[in-house]
């Protein structure tokens, strides 16, 4: 006769219980996104010359440009400011999502 799998070694954590402690888990995960999708992330360049404001859910919702920044002369300065604060802001949203998702996905992948 076959022996059957004993699953009871698993901290004697039963299938319902592990669905249970999952379904926990992925509230905590869904509450968390949303708070990081309610929260605003402001990117400056340099000088704060241009700002670039997003939601949490990376969607560009303003973008400042101060006057001083408008050079007809130099279109390339204009543009890397507005880069440098687009990409700033972004890496706030990801630094923002790490700190706070990260603690659930640690070790998974």
């Amino acid at each position: 006769m076959a022996r059957r799998p004993n699953f009871g070694g698993m901290g004697g954590m039963n299938m319902q219980q592990m669905m249970k402690q999952a379904k926990k888990l992925q509230a905590q995960m869904q509450e968390e996104q949303a708070n990081i999708t309610a929260q605003e992330f402001v990117g400056k360049s340099a000088d704060d010359i241009v700002t670039a404001t997003f939601s949490g859910d990376r969607r560009l919702k303003d973008i400042q440009i101060r006057p001083e920044a408008i050079d007809p002369e130099d279109p390339d300065m204009l543009q890397d400011l507005i880069i440098d604060a687009v990409n700033k802001g972004l890496t706030q949203i990801d630094e923002a999502t790490q700190a706070g998702l990260g603690k659930y996905t640690k070790g998974l992948f």
